[in-house]
């Protein structure tokens, strides 16, 4: 797949001329972290953000939609798009589902100027820390956010979002304790509390994630 900055360069912004320069926001934390939600709310709020739109394998839930909320393929239509190389990231979660992230989805928005987010697994950000070393438009753009919520209250949210089983949230607590031990490599961490402080913290961290870009 062409690689869109050999042709298209990530524009450059500098404190002198005003522009500010466009960041990819990775956010990963456990199920019912809020990452979602926060996502939303920075596309919502913040005008020149975009969510990105990853790929899975599982089933749609009620409400979910095609391009929507994520690129709902079959298991044969992913392995088409990990054979043609379009794939950034991907990986299988609890063992049963595949994740990706399609490279046009993220290149080719950030040549053009448009800032982005985006919430993956923590496999997919090492994936992402990976895709930076072949990629200055990820080196110079990304930062990574990691949300640590403790368990009660993570328990509590994933009972309360009525999505799941006990089976699956028993599967997807184990998940969280593997998770949070890989929260150190991130380059920030909101500890989570109320939805809105988790926001303002995010602001935050974009504001500094512009300014890395801009250096």
């Amino acid at each position: 797949m062409p690689k869109p900055e050999a042709s298209s360069p990530t524009p450059r912004a500098s404190a002198a001329s005003g522009v500010q320069a466009p960041v990819l926001i990775v956010i990963a934390g456990p199920a019912g972290s809020g990452k979602s939600t926060l996502c939303d709310r920075l596309v919502d709020e913040v005008a020149d953000f975009r969510r990105v739109v990853t790929t899975t394998t599982r089933a749609p839930r009620a409400g979910e939609a095609h391009g929507v909320h994520y690129h709902f393929f079959t298991p044969a239509e992913f392995d088409a798009k990990i054979a043609a190389g379009e794939f950034l990231e991907w990986a299988w979660v609890h063992g049963q589902r595949r994740y990706g992230t399609l490279a046009a989805s993220v290149l080719e928005p950030l040549a053009r100027g448009q800032s982005l987010v985006l919430s993956v697994d923590v496999q997919g950000v090492e994936s992402f820390r990976r895709a930076a070393a072949a990629h200055p438009v990820l080196r110079r753009s990304m930062s990574t956010v990691f949300i640590v919520v403790d368990h009660e209250r993570l328990f509590a949210r994933m009972r309360a979002r009525g999505k799941d089983d006990e089976a699956e949230i028993a599967r997807r607590m184990a998940t969280a304790e593997a998770e949070l031990r890989e929260a150190p490599k991130f380059d920030f961490i909101i500890e989570s509390r109320t939805r809105d402080e988790d926001f303002a913290e995010l602001l935050k961290i974009v504001a500094q994630a512009r300014a890395r870009a801009v250096g």
